[in-house]
């Protein structure tokens, strides 16, 4: 566990909004810097990796949340949890298929706020094996795919997959559980560090994005949908199939 402050970049152009949570978000111990446009946001990403975790309004004038998620995707695989507003499911998970680790509903409860950005990273710091509960580093291998918990790498074929820190962790969990069926609330719990929530796609768009990376180098229908239930990697003894 690191001793200094987490930092976390909060990124709305609500200004009154960011210095209330801002101040919240001090006193639980954070260092927090604000930041009121897309453009600001995108050029601080891209020129530091000092943040543990950014908290980014998808509906700014301007640059939109959206906008500045690609451009930082493209370099950098900083956790990312987006704000929304209440309802606007599209943007979720839309945020969600472009790499966001998280989403919350606004108004947000600052309380909230604060137990999301520290399960994201609780659950970084613990895969980096930085955390107070470390898990052993683990390496696994299976169609072709290899994880090491360890460096955080995935490789495929011997070339590399970038993944976020969520996808990452779902896919650890469904090769080292190969042939068994998770269920979508132990995975949320195991991966995002939270519950399960009504009508919470989080999850599933994660799955969908890991297969389409895994798609995009030769790998196809290793995980299969259990409906109703949850997920399960197919053990290199199964036959691939496609969902049901």
């Amino acid at each position: 566990m690191k001793t200094e402050k987490y930092k976390i970049l909060l990124v709305d152009d609500d200004e009154t909004l960011c210095a209330l949570l801002s101040e919240f978000l001090q006193a639980e111990g954070f260092e927090v810097e604000t930041l009121h446009t897309g453009d600001a946001a995108t050029e601080r990403l891209l020129q530091s990796d000092e943040f543990d975790t950014v908290v980014l309004d998808i509906m700014m004038p301007g640059m939109s949340g959206l906008d500045v998620l690609r451009s930082v995707r493209a370099k950098r695989q900083v956790p990312i949890l987006m704000l929304t507003g209440r309802g606007d499911d599209i943007d979720r998970i839309v945020g969600l298929e472009m790499g966001a680790d998280d989403y919350l509903g606004k108004p947000c409860n600052p309380r909230e706020l604060s137990a999301r950005i520290k399960a994201i990273i609780r659950r970084t710091e613990n895969s980096l094996g930085n955390g107070l509960d470390t898990k052993p580093i683990v390496h696994t291998q299976l169609h072709g795919i290899e994880l090491d918990t360890g460096t955080r790498t995935a490789l495929v074929n011997n070339t590399p997959l970038p993944l976020t820190s969520a996808e990452f962790n779902a896919l650890s969990l469904l090769m080292t559980r190969a042939g068994q069926t998770i269920s979508k609330q132990d995975m949320t719990q195991e991966v995002l560090n939270r519950p399960l929530e009504a009508y919470d796609r989080a999850m599933d768009v994660h799955i969908s994005r890991i297969r389409q990376k895994l798609s995009s180098e030769g790998i196809n229908d290793v995980i299969k949908s259990i409906r109703g239930v949850g997920y399960q990697m197919l053990t290199e003894q199964q036959p691939s199939q496609s969902d049901n």
